[in-house]
C-alpha cells in the first residue's frame, strides 16, 4: 500500500478510523463504503434535479438545504482522511485525493460564483471506490487483457477512423453538390455533420435530402453504415482471441514443464511425460498444484 494510504502510528482513535474509512473489511468498513457510496449518488441526484426549472422553482430550499448537508458531510470525511493518513499531502495529491477535493469546492465557490455548484457532478467518479468495496479487483486482469487488445489494435483502427473520415468527406461534399445548397446543406461542413449522422445510423432528422438523387445517395450511406459498425468489432475481437490463445499456450507450456518435473507421491519418480496424467512405473496419479494446472482456453465472440 502507498505511504499515503498508511496509517498514523501511536494513535487508537486515528488507526481505528482508518481502518473503517480505508479498509473494506466485513463490519464497520464496508458498512461506511457503502453509506458513503449511497450519499454520493444521493448528492449526485441533488445536483440533477436543482437543474430541472420545475424542481427547482418548487423545491429550492430544500435542494439547497440537502446540497449543503451533502457538502458538509464529505468535507467531514475529507478532513478526517488527511488527519488518519500518515502523509496527508501525498494523499491529498493522489486521484482520490483530489476528486474528495473537487467534490466539496465547488457549493463553496457557488457562494462567490453563482451556478458553480453545477460542477458537483464530479462527485459521481467517488463511485470508482465501489470496485473496492465489491472486491473488483480481480477483474483488473481481464481489463489488461481488452487494454493490450485495443492497443495491439490502434493502427488498424487508425486506419479505419481515416477511411470513415475520408468517406464523410466525400460523401458530405457530394449531398452538398446535389442539394445545390439546400434543405439545411448549407455548407460543405454542415454537410459533412449530416454524413457523420447518417453514416453511424443515428439520423437525428434535423436536416435531410428532399431530392431523388439525394436520397439514392441518403441510402447508399445508411446501408454502408451497417456494414461499417462491424469493422472495429472484428479488429478487437480477432486480437482478444489471439491474446487470449497466446496466454492459453502459454500457460499450457508452464504446466507441462511442472508436469515433467512433478515427484510422484508413491515411487518417487520423476521426469514424466508432459501429457502425462498417472505415473508410467507405478500407475499413481500425478498432483499439480492448482496454480500449475492449465485453464481451458475460452472462445472469445462478438
Amino acid at each position: 500500500m502507498p505511504q499515503e494510504f498508511q496509517p498514523v502510528a501511536g494513535s487508537p482513535l486515528r488507526r481505528r478510523l482508518f481502518e473503517i474509512i480505508f479498509r473494506s473489511d466485513p463490519g464497520a468498513g464496508r458498512a461506511f463504503d457503502l453509506v458513503l457510496i449511497v450519499a454520493i449518488v444521493a448528492s449526485v441526484g441533488v445536483v440533477m434535479l436543482d437543474s430541472v426549472e420545475s424542481i427547482r422553482a418548487a423545491y429550492a430550499r430544500q435542494l439547497i438545504a440537502a446540497e449543503w448537508f451533502f457538502t458538509g458531510v464529505f468535507t467531514v470525511e475529507y478532513v478526517v482522511r488527511l488527519w488518519v493518513v500518515r502523509q496527508p499531502l501525498r494523499y491529498a495529491r493522489s486521484f482520490f485525493g483530489v476528486v474528495d477535493l473537487l467534490s466539496v469546492l465547488p457549493t463553496y465557490i457557488s457562494l462567490l460564483v453563482p451556478g458553480a455548484q453545477v460542477l458537483l457532478s464530479v462527485r459521481i467518479l467517488r463511485t470508482l471506490r465501489i470496485f473496492r468495496v465489491l472486491k473488483l479487483a480481480s477483474y483488473l486482469d481481464e481489463a489488461d487483457q481488452l487494454g493490450r487488445a485495443l492497443a495491439a489494435s490502434r493502427r488498424k483502427i487508425l486506419v479505419f477512423v481515416f477511411a470513415v473520415l475520408t468517406i464523410v468527406t466525400v460523401m458530405g461534399s457530394a449531398m452538398y453538390l446535389i442539394e445545390n445548397g439546400e434543405n439545411g446543406f448549407t455548407s460543405i461542413p454542415q454537410s459533412v455533420y449530416w454524413a457523420v449522422v447518417t453514416l453511424a445510423t443515428v439520423g437525428y432528422g434535423d436536416i435531410y435530402p428532399v431530392t431523388a438523387l439525394g436520397k439514392g445517395l441518403a441510402t447508399v450511406i445508411i446501408i454502408m453504415g451497417y456494414g461499417i459498425i462491424a469493422v472495429p468489432t472484428g479488429i478487437v475481437t480477432a486480437e482478444m482471441t489471439r491474446e487470449q490463445a497466446t496466454r492459453g499456450a502459454s500457460v499450457a507450456a508452464e504446466a507441462a514443464v511442472a508436469r515433467q518435473l512433478a515427484q510422484c507421491p508413491r515411487c518417487g519418480m520423476v521426469e514424466h511425460d508432459a501429457d502425462a496424467r498417472f505415473c508410467k512405473l507405478c500407475g499413481e496419479p500425478i498432483t499439480l498444484a492448482p496454480e500449475a494446472e492449465a485453464p481451458p482456453t475460452e472462445a472469445v465472440g462478438p
